[in-house]
């Protein structure tokens, strides 16, 4: 199958769709995350392989596993495809680009939308707003790590004491609680691996919260962190600079329905974790 008739089998049947065509509205103000699972058929993923362009496609060929392969190739399917229905066009037409950090931007959108994505195990996160500065974790929780020297290793000081202060059976949920939201504002950030872990401190407790960021004083008041509801075994978190924004979070399987609809279950977002 050609990309073209992938395109004819996908949202984007044409190179233009009208905007909204398919509900795909994005109020002021609202940050819409969905929450895509990964584990497709092999035919829907081969389909969906399509969608990608060169680059993405030599990355995909570098995993060595193919369910490390096939999990890229959702997920970077599911941001085209995801795209496309928001600017109204194919997804393979969909053109990116990155800033000195690795960021990746959509270009040529009209109006301008801001996205980030972020996948782990069998599930992907994708958040999308309109002049937002926005970062979104997820996290698979794995029992062969060790917490407690990871934390004490790459969190700020007080956050390893906070870890190590909890009882063994509470640690684990804090961590992924810490990981998570330190890690979707860097990349809401857009500074990569250029700002270390141990710059700032968020809180471990359920409800989330920026508690400090070295340098700039009052900044904690400047951003919104938010846990995602995700499957038990994971943990997600969103940052978006601002406050007052709107979270809406729905559910898209790839594997049952072709498309990302509207329709989809939505669930509240608050600052606790669901």
């Amino acid at each position: 199958m050609t990309r073209a008739d992938a395109d004819r089998s996908l949202p984007g049947q044409s190179e233009r769709n009208p905007a909204g065509s398919n509900g795909f509205t994005l109020p002021p103000g609202e940050v819409q995350v969905w929450r895509v699972a990964l584990a497709v058929s092999e035919p829907r993923c081969r389909q969906l392989s399509e969608l990608l362009d060169g680059p993405e496609r030599e990355r995909a060929a570098r995993y060595y596993f193919p369910r490390d392969r096939r999990r890229f190739t959702v997920a970077r399917a599911g941001l085209r495809l995801l795209l496309g229905a928001y600017c109204g066009v194919a997804p393979a037409l969909i053109r990116f680009s990155q800033n000195a950090y690795g960021k990746p931007a959509l270009e040529g959108a009209d109006p301008p939308l801001d996205f980030n994505l972020s996948h782990s195990g069998e599930m992907a996160l994708y958040a999308v707003a309109r002049q937002a500065e926005l970062g979104i974790d997820v996290e698979q929780h794995r029992p062969d790590i060790a917490l407690l020297d990871l934390a004490r290793r790459f969190f700020a000081p007080s956050e390893a004491a906070a870890l190590v202060a909890l009882p063994a059976p509470a640690r684990a949920a804090a961590f992924y609680r810490c990981w998570t939201r330190k890690e979707a504002l860097i990349k809401a950030l857009g500074l990569g691996l250029a700002m270390p872990l141990d710059a700032f401190t968020v809180s471990l407790q359920p409800e989330a919260s920026l508690l400090d960021l070295r340098g700039h004083p009052g900044a904690a008041a400047e951003w919104l962190l938010r846990n995602v509801p995700v499957p038990e075994g994971y943990t997600g978190a969103l940052a978006v600079r601002g406050p007052g924004w709107r979270v809406r979070v729905q559910d898209w399987d790839p594997d049952r329905a072709a498309r990302p609809g509207m329709t989809a279950t939505t669930h509240p977002v608050s600052s606790a974790q669901q």
